[in-house]
């Protein structure tokens, strides 16, 4: 979805007069917001969402979606890298979300051991749940890019007895 169209989503629901009156804006730039941008023929303007995507660019800093996602109220998460069919199979991958889980499991129960969590400790927690988060993302993009179906493909049919 084009950033034009996600804030053209976000009008029907929110009064773009709050927002310009909020912001200091015209209201006709907000609505400018939602249309398509001038150099593709349409008569919008660049908007935040645009801007935002320009910073993160040029900055190759994912900090700053970080932010804005903490803003929303959510956590920032990047996605794998999908790799060829013929390098990602089933059980490894699945052996991998387990041990990340594993591992998540035995940080929370050393920081837990005590009956308190400190700030360190649960940062330690949240770096576990990201990489556990980030593992079983990528499981999920090669099933959904049926991956797996290739790797069980290439697996040898053995004879019946």
């Amino acid at each position: 979805m084009q950033s034009h169209e996600v804030l053209r989503e976000v009008l029907k629901k929110t009064s773009a007069k709050q927002v310009a009156a909020e912001m200091g804006l015209s209201l006709s730039l907000i609505y400018k917001w939602a249309e398509p941008p001038s150099d593709a023929t349409g008569s919008g303007a660049h908007n935040p969402l645009d801007r935002v995507d320009q910073l993160l660019a040029i900055t190759k800093d994912a900090r700053i979606a970080q932010w804005v996602c903490e803003r929303a109220g959510g956590f920032f998460i990047t996605n794998p890298q999908t790799p060829t069919p013929h390098t990602y199979s089933l059980i490894p991958t699945t052996n991998a979300i387990v041990q990340e889980f594993a591992d998540m499991l035995a940080v929370i129960a050393t920081a837990a051991a005590d009956n308190s969590v400190t700030k360190d400790e649960a940062r330690q927690i949240r770096r576990r749940w990201e990489d556990l988060k980030s593992v079983t993302e990528g499981f999920l993009r090669a099933a959904e890019d049926g991956n797996f179906a290739a790797a069980r493909e290439a697996l040898p049919v053995k004879p019946k007895a």
